[in-house]
């Protein structure tokens, strides 16, 4: 019986995670991540797998299993589950971060949490979790007993000594299913590229004690809502020093509570105020734990860089650290709220200037150190760009793996009577785009929003009588995005939709003015201008 594994995202891309394995006709769905919007993707909220190849057998869907609680794993779930209400697998914090983003969209889902070292039966997969350390507690990888033997996706991992929860990756235990024989292992390749091996997450709380010690009025800590480790040794920093805090940003309030009632984050509970609380302390008795750390424009940090916030207003006395480094794709928006929070005259820290965030993924030497430990007969790298994913598979060969595949989005791997082969472009795996409420294929949306913002829009309205040609009214020229001096522009535009409109023959039907109309303000532009930007034709008839 042989086993299928097709990647709808996260290869060749930071993102969008997805895979689908298929055993004996029955699909499961291995993480479910979204992807944020590039900059040429305008308007767009978010970027999601494409679901219709499972989508298109709703029947064959046994379930979901997700290795952790990140956005870029579970950030999709709650659209796939929409058409899909199946069951979903995970670690207890993972499915309960999950929940609520997936019943905000009016789902009542099925969540299943799962201890490791567990084995799970769902139809005809059996699976069991496996502990890793990353930068959200409760992180697995994943073991899959099929028919052509183990099969193990590694999650996001490091091998981290000093875990801030005393959880290691359980390397004892993927080195019993080495043992045992693993077909096939599927691995992390954030960090494929970075020699070494990746600092302990223990070491930035150092470095955040010493900066609220040293801190003269408010600390502000920005840093992902999901980074319970992270948010841990921010409050244990704030609260040795004496100071009240308060968390800041939808998803910090709501992660850091969900967190608290699951015995993950601890604090005294007298220490935790609520904003306006915070607000009638002397500054430098207070500190403040929000999300914001990618540059995000509504999120609390960007507020108060651009003087927004309604609640705090940033001071010259001020201590600012931004715990955390841009997601690729980000590195602007970061970085202008970077200079916008020092024009403040705040201090500001952040992972370039100051050892406040480590990486939660495996660098170079951890990487061998795993698949020695785990002994896969084949390997293909997931979870990174293609410079990380080949990166990652000639770390493989060093170590001495003999059968290595990168593949990409849309591929499918394929585990048949002992042989591996790699089906390649076997499934659709495009960028489906959720533009406000609304999920599609939008290229050609896109493709106008990039028109419109390289050349503006113009636009020609007029009144004609469609019998004899006279014009009525106009023609009116309007533009945004041409030129700021576009007088004289409207003028030569004008000129020659008055002359195009007499050379037609009448009387004419409207479709052809319009076309008449669009076209020679289109030329007239490019020849002033060398820009095209959208004509839009308002042909009224009198």
């Amino acid at each position: 019986m042989s086993v299928r594994i097709g990647f709808l995202g996260g290869l060749g891309e930071i993102g969008r995670n997805c895979a689908a394995i298929e055993i004996d006709g029955k699909i499961a769905l291995l993480d479910c991540g979204i992807m944020f919007p590039e900059d040429d993707m305008l308007g767009v909220d978010l970027v999601l797998p494409d679901f219709s190849s499972v989508l298109d057998r709703p029947d064959d869907i046994s379930c979901v299993v997700l290795t952790h609680g990140h956005e870029d794993h579970v950030g999709s779930l709650a659209y796939f589950l929409r058409e899909a209400n199946v069951p979903v697998y995970g670690s207890e914090l993972c499915v309960t971060l999950a929940r609520n983003r997936v019943e905000e969209i009016g789902v009542e889902p099925d969540m299943r949490a799962i201890e490791t070292n567990v084995w799970v039966e769902e139809g005809p997969f059996r699976f069991t979790f496996v502990r890793v350390a990353h930068s959200v507690p409760h992180a697995t990888g994943v073991v899959f007993d099929t028919p052509e033997g183990m099969v193990v996706h590694s999650g996001d991992y490091k091998l981290d000594p000093t875990p801030i929860d005393g959880q290691p990756t359980d390397l004892a235990t993927f080195a019993g299913f080495g043992r045992q024989g693993v077909r096939l292992l599927l691995a992390d390749s954030t960090n494929a590229e970075r020699p070494g091996f990746v600092e302990s997450e223990a070491s930035v709380g150092h470095a955040i004690r010493e900066l609220v010690q040293g801190a003269e009025g408010r600390v502000i800590l920005a840093c992902f809502a999901s980074h319970i480790h992270r948010v841990q040794q921010a409050v244990d920093a704030v609260v040795a020093e004496g100071r009240k805090f308060a968390f800041l940003g939808r998803s910090m309030v709501r992660n850091s509570e969900i967190a608290r009632n699951l015995g993950i984050l601890r604090y005294p509970e007298e220490e935790l105020l609520d904003i306006g609380a915070l607000a009638e302390l002397e500054p430098e008795q207070t500190a403040v734990i929000c999300t914001g750390s990618q540059g995000e424009p509504f999120a609390a940090l960007s507020l108060m860089a651009s003087g927004q916030h309604r609640n705090i207003k940033l001071d010259p006395r001020d201590t600012v650290v931004i715990s955390a480094t841009p997601i690729p794709g980000n590195e602007i928006k970061v970085s202008r709220v970077i200079n916008n929070l020092v024009g403040t005259g705040a201090d500001v820290y952040h992972g370039r200037n100051t050892h406040v965030h480590v990486s939660g993924h495996a660098a170079q030497d951890e990487i061998k150190t795993f698949v020695n430990v785990v002994k896969p007969q084949a390997f293909v790298p997931v979870h990174g760009e293609r410079r990380h994913l080949h990166a990652n598979a000639k770390l493989a060969r060093e170590v001495g793996v003999s059968e290595v595949e990168v593949c990409v989005d849309g591929d499918v791997v394929v585990l048949d009577n002992g042989e591996m082969r790699v089906e390649r472009s076997a499934i659709p795996a495009g960028y489906v785009y959720l533009d406000g409420i609304d999920i599609s294929d939008v290229e050609d949306v896109l493709r106008d929003r990039r028109h419109l913002a390289d050349d503006g829009v113009l636009i020609v309205t007029l009144g004609v009588d469609i019998g004899t040609g006279e014009l009525v009214i106009g023609p009116d020229v309007d533009s945004h995005g041409v030129r700021d001096d576009a007088d004289s522009i409207h003028k030569f535009v004008a000129e020659a939709v008055v002359s195009a409109i007499g050379n037609l023959e009448w009387p004419a039907d409207l479709d052809t003015v319009r076309r008449r109309v669009r076209n020679t303000a289109s030329r007239s532009v490019k020849k002033q201008l060398n820009s095209r930007p959208v004509v839009i034709p308002v042909i009224i008839e009198v």
